[in-house]
Order: C-alpha cells, then structure tokens, then sequence
C-alpha cells in the first residue's frame, strides 16, 4: 500500500523521532510511504488544500497559530477518510479528540511500541477505503481493488488485468488505465504494467510474478525497475 502521511508538530526533535517511526513501521509492512513533516498547521493545511490526497495525520495539539484541533475541524470538513493520530503532552485535549473523529490520542514521549499498533488500525482502515477502478467488461462493470492486480497486458485495442481474484478483460489503451494507477505499478515494456508488490524474481530480460507468469522487460529498463523495487522493498 502507498500512503502519504504527514507529521505536524512543532518541535523539531519530536518530528524527526516520528518519521523515524514511520520509517521503521513502513518498512515493517512493506509499505510505500511519503512522509512530509511540517512546522505550523498552516503549512499543512495549504499543503492540503491543494492536493488533499494525505493518508495519515500525525498532529501535535498545542502549536503557534493555528491548534491541531483547529487543523483537525478544517480537514473534517471535506474529508472523513484521514486518520488523525493526536499526538502531544497534554492530557485535557482528549476529548476534543472525540469532536474530530480521531483515529487516536498519544501522550509524549510516544512510545514506538503504541505508535506501531494505531499505525496498523489506519492502514487497516485505509485498506477498508481501498482505490478501486471500474473495468467494463461484455455485462456492465466490475470493480477491481488496486491492490489485487498482479499485472496489466496490452493486447491490440484491449487491455487484460491479471489480478489475485482472476483476470477481466476491456477496451482500453494500456496508457490511458496506467493513468489511473499508483506507485506501487511500473510499465517495464510497451505491452506491460506490472505490480512491484507481486514481483518474485528478477533478471535482465524478464520478471518472474508471484502467480510464476514471465513479465519481458524492455531493453534498457532493468536499472530502472530494479532501482523502483529496492525503493518498494
């Protein structure tokens, strides 16, 4: 799973401890994280505005300017898939908590035991609310998850998506669909995309799939795949 998660706090050290966290959790899970850290909660919150495509906020009470509940009520206002993970040393904000429909409250110091387990109830939340793309086949439309595609093949006008629950088949350049995947996918030939999660084995010509299918990869390529699945690993 890629998650985009944010760290919003004004203490300097206390951010850099968090991220080191998240970095450890991430590569726990195996997950494809990008942590962006934040000193005031304007800064996120314009960060936000503009993209509004974090996972997970880990936020700090008591900062200049804005307060992390202020922040919290904003981003409730459009969005209720965001788990708020409040992190601070103050006791009397817990239930304000409540208020914005927080995933949970931390006292400082947190302890990285405890901020491992909230980390998972997100990802488990977030996995609950998982990207999806409808794929119209000869009967009306299915919905596929993200996550269950082992591969995508280009066959002529159409495009097959090799997944963990079977295969569909639709029309559709193979360019146009790879607009609608993460990064957690990588096109390694003209003909295929394939999920870095269900690679097996690689070599210089070819990929060996979780399912053992022989994805070709394209001449000159090998570096670059290889380089996205030690970032994914």
């Amino acid at each position: 799973m890629k998650l985009k998660i944010a760290v919003c706090d004004d203490d300097g050290s206390q951010r850099e401890y968090l991220a080191g966290v998240l970095a450890a959790w991430a590569g726990r899970n195996r997950h494809l994280t990008e942590v962006k850290q934040y000193v005031r909660a304007g800064d996120f919150l314009f960060d936000y505005s503009e993209e509004k495509d974090f996972d997970i906020l880990l936020l700090d009470i008591e900062m200049p300017g804005m307060n992390g509940i202020e922040l919290a009520k904003r981003i409730r206002c459009e969005s209720a898939a965001v788990q708020i993970i409040f992190i601070t040393g103050y006791y009397e904000y817990f239930s304000d908590g409540f208020d914005v429909s927080a995933l949970h409250y931390l006292l400082k110091p947190v302890d990285e035991r405890k901020l491992f387990q909230v980390l998972d109830r997100a990802a488990e939340n977030l996995a609950s609310r998982q990207r999806s793309v409808l794929v119209a086949d000869g009967e009306g439309s299915v919905k596929v998850v993200l996550s269950d595609i082992v591969y995508v093949e280009s066959e002529n006008v159409y495009i097959v998506l090799h997944t963990a629950r079977g295969e569909y088949r639709t029309r559709m350049a193979l360019g146009k669909f790879a607009e609608q995947l993460d990064e957690t996918f990588f096109k390694v030939h003209r003909s295929y995309v394939v999920n870095l999660k269900y690679i097996r084995k690689i070599d210089r010509t070819r990929i060996t799939m979780t399912n053992g299918d022989i994805i070709p990869i394209s001449r000159g390529l090998y570096g670059e795949v290889h380089a996205a699945l030690i970032r994914y690993l």
